[in-house]
């Protein structure tokens, strides 16, 4: 894991929003996301300098294109949002959460 993915799942693991489990690095078709929690349809990535060339940029869109086709909302942060605003990327997590969840 990053510094980044390691901070963010501190605030993850262990059912500590909403009582839901995250799990990293979970195999969906032919994709492996970040973090994944089932029960929220929800995926999380946190993306390095890497995915803002145009090649990745357009593979992660038909990434995030295939995830929503089965369901699934996706947050993307790039690591310096993780690790200079963790409580906006929470906040954000948060508010998501609540609207998959119907809360």
């Amino acid at each position: 894991m990053t510094d980044s993915e390691r901070k963010l799942w501190s605030y993850l693991k262990g059912k500590q929003l909403f009582g839901v489990q995250f799990y990293r690095q979970k195999s969906i078709g032919e994709y492996i996301v970040d973090f994944y929690a089932s029960k929220a349809k929800l995926v999380i990535e946190v993306d390095g300098s890497q995915h803002f060339t145009p090649d990745n940029a357009k593979k992660d869109q038909r990434r995030d294109m295939y995830l929503r086709g089965i369901g699934l909302q996706v947050l993307r942060f790039n690591n310096m949002e993780v690790l200079k605003q963790i409580d906006e990327v929470i906040a954000a997590i948060y508010r998501m959460m609540g609207k998959q969840l119907e809360l």
